[in-house]
């Protein structure tokens, strides 16, 4: 599952790289290295998509200090996207 997971969410930012605008560009690189720190985290659980949800709002809510409001706002909605592609 978790190997699924990052192939999903590496996937998905390859694609903003790709076709995004700067602010996906911008928002999926931010996501990047809190996603690899919180699947690195959850790795061997046993429902790792609600662990990985969690923790990443966690972290998300703890770095929101790093980002003007706009760029916040940016970065929570793309990871919203990026949890709906995992869901499904």
């Amino acid at each position: 599952m978790l190997e699924q997971l990052e192939q999903q969410a590496h996937e998905w930012m390859a694609d903003k790289v790709q076709h995004g605008s700067d602010d996906d560009v911008f928002a999926s690189g931010y996501l990047q290295g809190h996603l690899a720190l919180s699947l690195n985290e959850i790795e061997g659980d046993a429902d790792v998509l609600a662990h990985l949800e969690t923790d990443m709002a966690d972290r998300l809510q703890q770095a929101s200090s790093e980002l003007a409001p706009e760029d916040l706002a940016l970065v929570q909605a793309s990871w919203q996207e990026l949890l709906t592609t995992l869901r499904d």
